[in-house]
């Protein structure tokens, strides 16, 4: 998808791309290899209105149940069907095909930088 230095991140472990004022949403590679195997998704529809740091979805694993929250106000235009029906892809492409949404977003909040996400993660 991109470097993952260009992308944007939350301190809930997301990552956010950036294309006009449409947001792609997934989880970073830290998340999805402290969740573990990934064996269920659960996104919101296309036309879902988000919240920033609502619950929009939940992601499960062998070893256990993560929520995943919205970075942004706005609303969902499309849910990765692909996860919904290989959750794996979050594990073996976090930030390309393991994407997870992509939502209108009229502003942006404050989100972190590469280097700032992978201080707060401590690597």
């Amino acid at each position: 998808m991109t470097d993952n230095t260009e992308l944007q991140y939350t301190a809930e472990h997301e990552w956010v791309l950036v294309d006009g004022d449409t947001v792609t949403i997934g989880i970073t590679d830290y998340a999805a290899d402290k969740l573990g195997d990934i064996v269920f998704v659960e996104l919101p529809a296309a036309g879902t209105a988000v919240s920033e740091g609502t619950v929009v979805g939940e992601i499960e694993s062998t070893k256990s149940v993560g929520e995943l929250f919205a970075p942004v106000n706005g609303e969902v235009v499309e849910a990765n069907q692909a996860v919904v029906d290989s959750p794996e892809l979050v594990n073996s492409d976090p930030f390309g095909e393991g994407w997870l949404l992509k939502i209108t977003a009229p502003e942006l909040p404050k989100l972190l930088s590469h280097a700032e996400y992978r201080a707060l993660v401590g690597e």
